[in-house]
């Protein structure tokens, strides 16, 4: 997995796995080369069995600006991008694993989608968030789709058809973003938030982002039947019996 990309640089760490974006000339813009990537790298993490959590982020000043603009506009990004874009991010949001991203600098467009595709977002503040497709003659993707979801329709409808950006203090306020880190501590804080991410991350953690996943598409009877499936898993896995010796015996769980 790792080593093997020229847009990206992929580590592991025993059951993290670093997904770092990595064309800093281009603030991390994606070409046709970055899609195939990100789609290959992430089907690869999602296959692996003892990977728990993905940690995305950016090199040089930006998270990404989204799908290149000047391959865009030199007629180098076909519409099979946009396919192998969208199919990468629901790769992200469904896989069995946990995906943490940091935004640094600029997460707009498909920066942005990446980052909304994650679970959870640590953002500094000064960071400039948006979905500026409309300016572009586009469709912002399926943020179309997931924005609304955070901050509500109404908050969705005016940043998309505007195409306006907000700055990373706005974002946390309006539920964009989950944490912020200081603007020269930002890399050491989000390790912290990884941490106290992984302190959690049973098979519990996981199943339970795969019922969030339904939360706003699924009626109640469907909902419920996922969760005693999911429910029944979780109290069969060894991580249950870990986290109730843990309680027992006063001490932290080791996830298994």
């Amino acid at each position: 997995m790792t080593g093997q990309y020229e847009t990206l640089n992929v580590t592991r760490e025993e059951r993290l796995v670093r997904l770092e974006l990595e064309r800093p000339e281009r603030l991390n813009a994606v070409a046709m080369t970055g899609a195939r990537e990100i789609l290959d790298a992430v089907g690869r993490i999602a296959a692996d069995d003892d990977v728990r959590m993905v940690a995305f982020t950016g090199s040089g000043r930006a998270f990404s600006t989204g799908i290149d603009l000047k391959d865009l506009a030199a007629g180098q990004i076909d519409p099979s991008y946009f396919d192998l874009w969208d199919s990468a991010l629901r790769v992200i949001e469904t896989m069995d694993k946990l995906a943490i991203c940091l935004i640094h600098g600029y997460a707009i467009g498909g920066g942005l989608q990446l980052a909304l595709a994650c679970d959870i977002r640590v953002c500094t503040r000064s960071a400039k968030l948006g979905l500026p497709a409309i300016k572009e003659g586009l469709i912002p993707g399926l943020g179309t789709f997931r924005l609304a979801r955070y901050i509500g329709l109404g908050r969705a409808k005016s940043l998309i058809i505007r195409g306006n950006m907000v700055d990373g203090t706005e974002a946390e306020r309006i539920g964009m973003v989950d944490h912020l880190v200081g603007e020269d501590t930002a890399f050491e804080e989000f390790d912290d938030w990884l941490a106290e991410y992984a302190a959690t991350n049973s098979a519990s953690c996981r199943a339970s982002k795969q019922m969030l996943l339904d939360c706003f598409d699924l009626g109640w009877e469907a909902f419920f039947r996922k969760y005693l499936t999911l429910q029944e898993k979780a109290v069969a896995a060894p991580d249950f019996a870990e986290a109730m010796d843990a309680y027992r015996t006063g001490r932290d769980p080791q996830w298994k």
